[in-house]
């Protein structure tokens, strides 16, 4: 079937086993993507049409996603449209490029998968369900100060941190409304983030405590401060360009992996894995895998690594010995591009991508994980069971009922406020009463 192109977009043909908007925007690597669904009235007369659209606020932009299974559609929305069309042909280009970039374009995801489906069994076994994802490649400061929020903290949380980081200290660039709104509905303003120079006044740490960072607002300030002190040498830039200092990170990436994850190791706040995820996801290392108790979980279960602890209950400690076995082991196995092997293992164990790829009345293979998505267990379809099976069938149903409503918490946090409190007493009600 046919998709026309939506009004304002261009077309890229893209499969989507190329890549998953669903699954890379939302699997935690980047945390500034805003999700909003499009209301079409009727997918079964249409069941590849988009349903949603992916929006994030570059310095001079806000770049607009929409997918179906094979293509890309993009746009653009700047705060003083074109006039000229060559001027506009330009910017159109740069948007282009910068999505072929940040997607790392360049990569044939099928093929690795293919090696790595060769190579690995348990990825095997994955790979038709899980397709799609792909490591981008970001800007490197942002990079950096969202892995250092993410120390012991969850995707939703890192989400509301990173957002209110470009709320508090970057003006809006433009202010748009929701996809397909109705006329008057409320603008949404958009934010870039922000550079070193407005994050490294001592100031900012108590500001960033009010929002909620915790421990973490000082190693944001102290990072910032260092690589302004560091490297903003040159005068200042103007808000459409990158710092110096925003310029001196993104030559780490010709740097050997040791010598750049040394420089990384130097700021507040960055550990072996955090240096780790911002090499891999901006600074174009490839073969590095991030290590933390989660992935120690996975090698456990499915690559033989043994467990220093006999308890589930009690975790093992990530020694800088451990850090190193697992993830050489897994470059073992999977070879030169084994973070991104990795980021597939990592996002198929997420709790929010229980059901993805599973197969349901959704005909939507973009859709992110949500309740529409989610195996149902039914105590009625078992008529003749006792009444103990009844009552343990019953109790799985709220577990299950419960857990899709932290799912969908968690996937959801994007729309108006109106349609999100809506959502969630819908969701609380169901959690709590099986008959619903």
């Amino acid at each position: 079937m046919i998709i026309s192109i939506p009004v304002g977009f261009r077309a890229l043909p893209l499969p989507v086993a190329q890549l998953s908007l669903a699954a890379v925007l939302q699997c935690g690597q980047s945390f500034r993507w805003s999700v909003f669904p499009l209301p079409y009235p009727d997918f079964s007369v249409n069941p590849d049409a988009p349903r949603h659209e992916y929006r994030v606020c570059l310095r001079d932009r806000v770049v607009c996603l929409r997918q179906t299974p094979d293509t890309l559609f993009y746009r653009a929305v700047y705060p003083s449209p074109s006039l000229d069309p060559k001027e506009e042909a330009n910017k159109d280009a740069e948007t282009l490029s910068w999505i072929r970039d940040y997607f790392q374009l360049d990569v044939d995801l099928l093929d690795l998968y293919s090696q790595w489906s060769k190579l690995d069994p348990v990825f095997h076994k994955l790979k038709d369900r899980f397709e799609g994802i792909r490591v981008l490649r970001q800007d490197p400061f942002e990079c950096l100060l969202s892995f250092i929020c993410s120390s012991n903290n969850n995707i939703t949380r890192i989400t509301k941190m990173v957002r209110a980081l470009c709320t508090q200290f970057s003006s809006p660039v433009i202010s748009l409304p929701p996809p397909n709104a109705e006329p008057g509905t409320e603008l949404e303003p958009y934010h870039p983030f922000p550079p070193p120079s407005a994050l490294s006044a001592p100031e900012v740490t108590a500001t960033l405590r009010t929002l909620g960072f915790g421990y973490r607002a000082e190693f944001i300030q102290k990072t910032a401060k260092m690589l302004a002190d560091n490297h903003n040498t040159s005068a200042t830039s103007s808000a459409k360009m990158q710092e110096p200092a925003e310029l001196w990170l993104t030559t780490l990436r010709q740097m050997s992996t040791s010598e750049a994850r040394n420089e990384l190791l130097k700021f507040m706040g960055v550990g072996r894995k955090v240096a780790d995820c911002v090499m891999l996801m901006s600074l174009d290392k490839r073969e590095v895998v991030p290590v933390d108790t989660h992935v120690h979980q996975i090698a456990t279960k499915h690559y033989g690594m043994s467990s220093s602890s006999k308890s589930k209950a009690v975790k093992t400690t990530m020694t800088p010995k451990l850090y190193d076995e697992l993830s050489s082991k897994f470059v073992g196995i999977w070879g030169e591009y084994a973070g991104w092997a990795h980021c597939v293992l990592f996002t198929s164990d997420l709790k929010a991508f229980a059901s993805y790829g599973l197969e349901t009345s959704s005909p939507s293979p973009s859709a992110p994980p949500s309740m529409s998505t989610t195996p149902t267990i039914s105590a009625a379809s078992t008529p003749s069971a006792s009444p103990a099976k009844r009552k343990r069938a019953a109790s799985k149903i709220n577990v299950v009922k419960t857990e899709v409503v932290a799912t969908v918490a968690e996937v959801s946090e994007d729309g108006s406020l109106a349609e999100r409190v809506k959502r969630r007493r819908q969701l609380r009600v169901v959690a709590t009463d099986p008959s619903k």
